[in-house]
């Protein structure tokens, strides 16, 4: 008994990031083990350190930064269900693009949400709710699917839209800034966002995320673009099919 207390003293990730890394570990180790090849060792070596993240309670990464999710589980902290990235604990990016448009037509397109898939790529859908919520449903590494319910927190017509995740598998935050470039250049589209990964937050999340070619600084570069693209030309272009694509 006192070697089992022992070990739960160590015990630094709450219960939601427990089950995330026993799901997502589980489910990288197969993908990786079923690869057969360095990629695929490394994929499954990530999915076991993850299983034994959320079999233990305990985070290494968590350890040297100081930080234990668990102890906010255990005193009965409740963060809102609204805002849902803790201070200091989620990924921030930040990126822009000018396009040739005003912002009133720019806005308008992108605040009815059931456009963004048609220049997110890893976006499988939006359903809209209501005026302010809606339900998302994102293309995620291995094959698998994520989704969340969000809500619009802030809103200024043709400038800026904020929104924060319900709960739900992401927790993720952010906003788009429409902005007026100068001597009637188009408009700067400006996105911030701010998550927390499936498996954890810090360096292992954000290291799958890489390995996969699915961080988020790149796919909201790569939206940004073809949003440009679509807005500008009425169409994306691609290579998909071309003898280099």
């Amino acid at each position: 008994m006192e070697e089992a207390n022992g070990s739960m003293d160590g015990a630094n990730v709450g219960e939601k990031e427990r089950w995330a890394s026993l799901a997502g570990g589980g489910a990288l180790l197969l993908y990786g083990l079923s690869r057969k090849s360095l990629g695929g060792m490394i994929v499954a070596a990530l999915g076991g350190s993850l299983l034994y993240r959320g079999v233990t309670q305990h985070c290494p990464v968590y350890s040297s930064m100081g930080i234990n999710t668990a102890e906010d589980n255990d005193a009965g902290i409740q963060h809102s269900p609204v805002a849902s990235v803790r201070h200091n604990h989620g990924i921030k990016v930040e990126k822009s693009v000018t396009i040739n448009k005003s912002p009133e037509e720019l806005y308008r397109f992108w605040r009815d949400f059931t456009n963004l898939p048609h220049f997110m790529k890893h976006l499988e859908s939006v359903e809209v709710l209501d005026d302010k919520k809606s339900h998302w449903v994102v293309k995620a590494p291995a094959g698998l699917k994520v989704e969340w319910d969000a809500t619009i927190h802030n809103e200024k017509e043709n400038e800026l839209i904020a929104w924060r995740s319900l709960e739900g598998q992401v927790n993720n935050a952010g906003s788009v800034h429409f902005t007026a470039a100068p001597d009637g250049r188009g408009t700067e589209v400006r996105v911030v966002l701010e998550y927390e990964p499936p498996a954890g937050t810090g360096t292992v999340g954000a290291t799958i995320a890489k390995l996969f070619g699915e961080e988020p600084g790149i796919q909201v570069e790569d939206d940004l673009r073809r949003f440009k693209q679509l807005m500008e030309a009425g169409e994306i272009a691609t290579v998909e099919g071309q003898p280099h694509g």
